[in-house]
């Protein structure tokens, strides 16, 4: 189990600063995670709003065998996928260890931590890890690229946005994302390396169209 969280005793003590300040840290990354899930912002925030009650409603029987950000992403991510459901929208997310089929990108065009070696583009472009500021989405539009890579994210399979999302966005630990996502860490890392490899390569494909224009 782990140590007692400051910030769970004064939640569990009333403390309305103390779920003003846990809210101002997870809800933007539990709403994208969210619309990685349902593709739809309007039900994505729904899910997530309905999840603060819960969270706040469970906070007694919550024994600390995650981080208190780990469950409330779990949460969060097992009502979006029954919400999922309800709506008939996609596929489910249970099939996150399975093969995408998707075009890769040569592994040495990475650096040991993951991140390209390389600009995609003539300009220059960081990787997404980069973003993970207050509002790592509002910092990717601001970027020449944003625009593309936003779009390419939301084009990627679910089981590799959902992980990609919440490394590079997000930059959640492994630890957390295996935890939130029930995964292995060795599958982890491929869906990581899959979702980076397949997300580089539909940015190449958009800015190959757009030199070609």
């Amino acid at each position: 189990m782990n140590p007692i969280d400051p910030l769970l005793e004064r939640l569990r003590a009333g403390d309305e600063a103390a779920f003003v300040e846990l809210v101002a840290r997870h809800d933007a990354p539990l709403r994208r995670l969210a619309r990685s899930v349902l593709r739809d912002a309007a039900l994505a925030d729904e899910v997530v709003q309905d999840s603060w009650t819960a969270v706040i409603e469970g906070l007694d029987s919550f024994e600390g065998r995650s981080s208190l950000g780990t469950w409330i992403y779990r949460i969060v991510l097992n009502r979006a996928r029954t919400r999922r459901e309800r709506e008939a929208r996609s596929i489910p997310l249970s099939a996150l260890e399975r093969d995408d089929d998707g075009p890769g990108v040569d592994p040495t065009r990475f650096a040991a931590n993951g991140h390209w070696r390389e600009s995609p583009a003539t300009s220059a472009a960081a990787p997404l890890g980069a973003f993970a500021a207050e509002d790592p989405e509002q910092a990717l539009l601001r970027t020449e690229l944003g625009g593309v890579l936003v779009a390419a994210l939301a084009r990627l399979p679910e089981n590799l946005r959902a992980v990609v999302t919440m490394r590079d966005v997000d930059g959640l630990s492994s630890d957390d994302v295996c935890n939130a996502l029930d995964v292995s860490e060795s599958n982890q890392r491929v869906l990581l390396h899959r979702g980076r490899s397949r997300l580089r390569t539909l940015v190449e494909e958009e800015l190959s169209k757009g030199r070609r224009t």
